[in-house]
């Protein structure tokens, strides 16, 4: 056996102090958010009616390479993190593959996902304001569990509007939430205007993170004391889950590993942004070489079919508008299991990146990212997430790339959280029952005709 193990922790006195802002490094900066009135850039007066103060702060810092931790957040992070990079012996040696594979696991806590770093920061920030709550949305579940969390180790308020699918697939998820003392809605509801105007639209809709954001945005710019608060696509947040990278990186150099491929699932950016930021900082540097793959689910190909152009963040088309490659905010993706990457858009930073030709995508079926998850749960000993295992069903065919060639690859992907509340979809995998869907072109221009034209 090699002298690396199977599990390499950092120290507590090894974990980062600052989190990493690779726009600093960044020669084409993310386009700025805009006004969706006056398609002009939208400053902190602005921003600050829907973000709390500080947060819009790192959301237009573009110059700070390194932007410090407060002491209070590096303390709650000191109960989960470090967390473990993992060395898949397992998994090679099932592949009988000659690459080196190597994951980030994130889902050491009860959210079960790499969503908590940046939850607690955006509740501290709130906290340290004076409000009395917040307000999100989520998807599969994880980011509102996470908020939740944080929320009531701070005493805030917590409101989640979930999408209607993951609400009605994943109850015990849900149930987490109200455990931690949030209140949970599925969206579209009929309980904010924008989402009695989408469902008006789209008459049995089972929603998707683009309404649960509108609903989200109307209930708190319209509740005194609260203030919005997004779980992934926003710069600030990949800002904060850029720990996740600045702990894999250290941790790999302190064996003297070095990546030659880093794998991320991508759905609004956040776990991909933060896996590899400190790795392309170095790119971007012209420090080191390195090859990442962003992977979506092909039911809702942003970067691989999308339009790299403004467009609605949300789909009540309330929101800034954001440059990015989106496939236009009234496509509603069809019900996949990876809720969390049921998003019509994508990170701005990861959109100029893959635009200027640092990243690639890929996207993948849902019954090859089941079947790549059942034979790492069965070798690995984790049940992985539906939106992790897309990164794996990747790291997967890339190892079996290696075994063809005889390369020793070494290969690097984030395993973003568990998949024990997903048990639906797992029923579904083993039954057979499980079907792919992937978008016509016809229904993707019909999309992208609804996309605003935008001088800007």
């Amino acid at each position: 056996m090699s002298e690396i193990p199977y599990k390499i922790y950092l120290e507590e006195s090894e974990m980062p102090t600052a989190w990493y802002n690779v726009r600093a490094d960044m020669k084409n900066k993310p386009a700025p958010l805009i006004n969706p009135g006056t398609h002009q850039p939208m400053g902190f007066e602005e921003l600050r009616g829907v973000f709390c103060d500080e947060l819009v702060r790192q959301e237009l810092n573009n110059t700070d390479r390194y932007i410090e931790i407060p002491e209070e957040i590096r303390n709650f992070y000191k109960m989960y993190r470090p967390s473990p990079l993992v060395r898949a012996y397992c998994l090679e040696k099932a592949l009988d593959t000659p690459a080196k594979i190597y994951y980030k696991f994130e889902g050491n806590n009860t959210s079960g996902s790499h969503k908590l770093n940046s939850a607690i920061a955006q509740a501290y920030y709130a906290k340290a304001q004076g409000l009395k709550g917040v307000t999100t949305e989520t998807g599969a579940g994880q980011w509102g569990t996470a908020l939740s969390m944080a929320c009531a180790y701070l005493g805030l308020d917590c409101k989640v509007y979930m999408v209607k699918v993951s609400y009605e697939q994943k109850p015990f998820r849900r149930e987490v939430m109200r455990t931690y003392g949030a209140s949970v809605t599925p969206s579209p509801s009929d309980t904010t205007n924008v989402g009695r105007q989408i469902l008006a639209d789209f008459p049995g809709t089972t929603g998707s993170l683009g309404c649960a954001i509108s609903e989200a945005v109307e209930a708190a710019t319209s509740t005194e004391g609260y203030r919005y608060v997004l779980g992934s696509v926003l710069s600030q947040v990949l800002l904060h889950q850029s720990i996740v990278g600045l702990e894999s990186k250290a941790a790999m150099d302190k064996y003297g590993i070095k990546p030659d491929l880093i794998i991320g699932c991508a759905g609004g950016g956040s776990n991909l942004g933060g896996l590899i930021s400190p790795f392309m900082g170095e790119m971007l540097r012209g420090e080191q070489e390195y090859e990442f793959i962003a992977v979506e689910p092909a039911s809702c190909p942003s970067l691989t079919r999308g339009k790299f152009v403004y467009d609605f963040c949300d789909t009540g088309n309330v929101c800034p508008m954001a440059k990015m490659y989106t496939l236009g905010s009234r496509f509603i993706p069809s019900p996949n299991h990876a809720g969390g990457l049921r998003y019509h858009g994508m990170s701005s930073i990861l959109s100029q990146l893959y635009h200027d030709g640092y990243l690639k995508a890929r996207s993948v079926e849902q019954t090859a990212v089941f079947d790549a998850a059942t034979k790492f749960a069965r070798v690995e000993g984790i049940l992985p997430a539906p939106e992790s295992s897309h990164a794996i069903r990747v790291a997967m065919d890339e190892a079996l790339k290696c075994k063809e060639t005889g390369e020793e690859k070494t290969i690097l992907f984030g395993l973003t959280g568990t998949g024990y509340f997903d048990m639906v979809a797992y029923e579904q995998y083993n039954n057979g029952t499980m079907t792919d869907y992937i978008p016509t072109d016809e229904e993707l221009e019909k999309s992208f005709a609804q996309i605003p034209e935008v001088d800007a």
